[in-house]
């Protein structure tokens, strides 16, 4: 597999354990994150730690983006300090934030005016899927970068799927967002339902994860809520984020998505108590009396 030097844009939760899978696959990496602090297991295994986005991605050939929202997208890419100021003709961009499909065209389309070509390829699987290199990879764009981009791909994810042109990736990233959005209500209810009946929960997800009510997140997150465990594979800001965007398209697409209007408000209640920063399980505790 060639060896290539790599720009990665933010290394938070998932991008972290990304980044370490093609540091350890021999690759060059130059990184950027808004606090250096954060990258420095990275940076111990050999990373190269830059001051902005445009300079980690200024001499690099393909620049991989993963930030909170679209704003940060908006900005890492168009900014003063940002990468289509400062990459080269030839680079690859590809963008793994969940964001919105329309500024994933705008992307491509600007790429490709300066000689660039970009990808949307948003990710799903969480902490859990970026450590263990499963993620789910949606991808839009132009089918031969997708191809070419490939084997890196490989590397970390393991469902990996081209959508279509730009912008169907991040289409295809809501469409598992929409999902997950009534699922994890389910998952929750059926918790608090099982608690409440006075079985043993641990007995119970046993019996249902395997059936037909069987999801990622019954198998993966509810483990985590029978013991406590609220941290963040994914934060409920950045879905609350999500579902708001898949809310957007629906309505510009004359579409009605009641379930996951409900979640959205469900998940905003448990923001306004201080919750963003937590994981997407901790929709149980909005069933505490």
């Amino acid at each position: 597999m060639k060896k290539w030097t790599i720009g990665f844009i933010g290394t938070g939760v998932m991008g972290s354990s990304i980044a370490m899978h093609l540091l350890k696959a021999g690759h060059t990496v130059h990184i950027y994150t808004r606090t250096k602090a954060k990258a420095e297991a990275l940076i111990e295994l050999g990373a190269s730690w830059f001051e902005s986005p445009g300079e980690a991605a200024e001499n690099t050939e393909i620049v991989f983006t993963m930030v909170g929202y679209p704003q940060d997208v908006e900005e890492v890419y168009f900014g003063e300090n940002g990468i289509f100021k400062m990459s080269k003709e030839g680079t690859r961009l590809v963008d793994m934030t969940t964001s919105q499909p329309t500024l994933a065209k705008k992307i491509a389309k600007h790429a490709e005016t300066i000689g660039m070509e970009a990808l949307d390829a948003p990710v799903s699987g969480g902490d859990i899927g970026a450590k263990n290199g499963t993620l789910s990879i949606m991808v839009g764009g132009k089918k031969d970068v997708f191809e070419e981009v490939l084997p890196v791909f490989e590397l970390f994810g393991e469902h990996i799927i081209y959508q279509g042109e730009a912008g169907a990736g991040q289409h295809t990233k809501m469409c598992n967002q929409v999902a997950i959005a009534s699922n994890m209500i389910g998952v929750c209810e059926a918790i608090v339902y099982g608690k409440k009946a006075g079985l043993d929960i641990n007995t119970v997800l046993q019996s249902i994860s395997t059936g037909a009510a069987g999801s990622w997140s019954l198998s993966n997150l509810a483990p985590r809520i029978v013991k406590g465990d609220l941290e963040p594979g994914f934060y409920i800001k950045h879905f609350i984020k999500d579902m708001g965007i898949a809310l957007k398209e629906a309505e510009m697409m004359g579409l009605q998505l009641p379930g996951l209007s409900l979640a959205k408000g469900m998940y905003e209640e448990l923001s306004q108590k201080g919750y963003d920063d937590l994981g997407t399980q901790a929709l149980v505790d909005y069933y505490k009396s």
